[in-house]
């Protein structure tokens, strides 16, 4: 099953990812994935497996690199 998951790595400042945003990002790709940034949060596509080992890499590299919260959503992708 494919799925789409967005999340949002805080504290959030605007234009200035910090360091607990792009540990998120580097674990994210670390699992083989591509995450797309938007202006409040990024988003990933992939296997349900793959996805949810990923997030559990980036949630304890978040937390890791000082993030205060990680919200996380995850929905069937269409087709």
């Amino acid at each position: 099953m494919v799925v789409i998951a967005e999340f949002t790595v805080e504290p959030f400042v605007e234009g200035a990812p910090g360091a607990h945003v792009q540990a998120a990002l580097d674990a994210v790709r670390a699992a083989g994935l591509e995450p797309e940034m938007g202006p409040f949060g990024s988003s990933v596509q992939g296997e349900v497996s793959v996805v949810s080992r990923a997030f559990t890499e980036l949630v304890t590299a978040a937390m890791a690199a000082g993030a205060t919260r990680v919200s996380v959503q995850v929905s069937v992708a269409d087709g």
